[in-house]
């Protein structure tokens, strides 16, 4: 398996094609974007941003780095890749755009698996964004097998119908968005929270459970079902920190009382479900 540079990166001030060179992202009008020294691209303009530093916290970014190196979301990165290699012949580049990547763990994961899969008979274009900036920060630090850019799933900087695979796991999906950038045959690939995930720490941290919604989510416009498999499995987290670490990269953390987050720290194991759906969908064909 090799590595293609992405390449269909777009301006987000005019939605030109940007071009990579002399230490930078430019577009024809002239907008250009510096390659920080780390190795990412900011492409999320002042005015699309709702706050000053939006996204996951440095903390946050750091104890889900933690936590998932760890391996206890391992099974859901390998579903993933499954289901992005599926039917991707080989010889050929699969772009893949990792819409909410975090510190970038599932697509090192991904590029992993296709090595495996494929013998080196297969090419990766990979794209990681986020909004958080820590979160990109600490992805291009860690790997250079991707392009890694700061940016918002509601203006994706990317140009239209230039992507394979879109990924959207635990994250914020903007369908239209999504629907404008992926290929004909292109497909989106989904991973929600089912509803018994986390279910144990859930009910230390709150005093009741919200029922849950109802598991046959509405297709969204612009999409056809392809299908979907749940991911159900156990897990035991030994010991304080990784307890801490879980709770601290969800956004549970804010939303439980002082008294819950007090109950969740006192713990010393905690054995708890992991349930998530995978759904693969593909954008309809535009007349």
């Amino acid at each position: 398996m090799s590595h293609t540079p992405f390449q269909a990166l777009a301006c987000p001030l005019d939605g030109d094609p940007l071009q990579r060179r002399d230490g930078a992202w430019r577009c024809p009008a002239g907008h250009s974007f510096d390659i920080a020294r780390q190795g990412y691209v900011h492409l999320l303009p002042v005015q699309n941003k709702r706050s000053r530093d939006p996204g996951d916290s440095k903390e946050m970014v750091a104890a889900r780095r933690r936590f998932l190196e760890a391996g206890h979301y391992q099974p859901i990165a390998e579903a993933v890749s499954r289901a992005v290699l599926a039917e991707a012949p080989a010889g050929d580049t699969l772009s893949c755009l990792d819409a909410g990547c975090g510190e970038g763990y599932y697509l090192r994961e991904l590029a992993r698996a296709c090595e495996e899969a494929a013998g080196g008979d297969r090419s990766l274009a990979l794209l990681g964004m986020d909004i958080s900036k820590w979160a990109i920060l600490a992805a291009a630090k860690q790997w250079k097998g991707a392009i890694w850019a700061v940016g918002t799933n509601a203006h994706l900087p990317v140009q239209a119908n230039s992507l394979d695979r879109v990924l959207c796991l635990f994250g914020f999906p903007v369908y239209p968005e999504f629907a404008r950038v992926l290929k004909p045959g292109g497909e989106l690939l989904l991973v929600d929270a089912g509803p018994d995930h986390l279910r144990e720490l859930r009910e230390i941290i709150y005093p009741t459970l919200k029922p849950p919604r109802d598991g046959d989510a509405a297709v969204p416009e612009g999409f056809t079902r392809l299908g979907s498999e749940t991911l159900r499995e156990s897990i035991e987290l030994s010991g304080p920190e990784p307890i801490a670490d879980l709770l601290a990269m969800t956004p549970h953390l804010h939303r439980a009382s002082a008294e819950g987050r007090a109950r969740a720290a006192s713990l010393t194991s905690l054995r708890l479900t992991v349930d998530v759906r995978l759904t693969r969908w593909k954008p309809e064909d535009v007349a």
